[in-house]
């Protein structure tokens, strides 16, 4: 397979997990209680816009699809929450959303789920 390929394929799960990571936090945090304002937030967290603060968003998905490849869903989400969160709460704030919660500060993390 081509690199070109190859990088394709990685963003594309890594896309998949990407927004499987932004439903459950958004969930788990009780935002978006307003499905308007949770769609809302969960397009700002997959956006081409949000994810160009990190790279190219191909490549930062491919970086999120070889976290995933290489250690599953655990090593995955981590890796958006020590890359990704605190900038994504950042930029919901300035967009007026009202989040309390952060990484480091307010138990954003998501906890391990045994069902996974």
């Amino acid at each position: 397979m081509d690199p070109e390929e190859q990088l394709r394929n990685e963003a594309w799960i890594g896309d998949a997990v990407l927004a499987l990571f932004a439903r459950s936090w958004l969930l788990r945090i009780g935002q978006g209680e307003n499905p308007k304002d949770r769609n809302r937030l969960f397009e700002l967290w997959v956006s081409n816009q949000f994810l160009s603060a990190f790279g190219e968003p191909t490549s930062v998905e491919a970086e999120i699809g070889r976290a995933y490849a290489g250690g599953g869903l655990d090593v995955a989400f981590t890796f958006i929450e020590e890359k990704l969160l605190d900038r994504f709460v950042q930029t919901a704030r300035k967009r007026g959303f009202n989040l309390t919660v952060g990484s480091k500060t307010g138990g954003a993390r998501l906890p391990k789920d045994p069902t996974l």
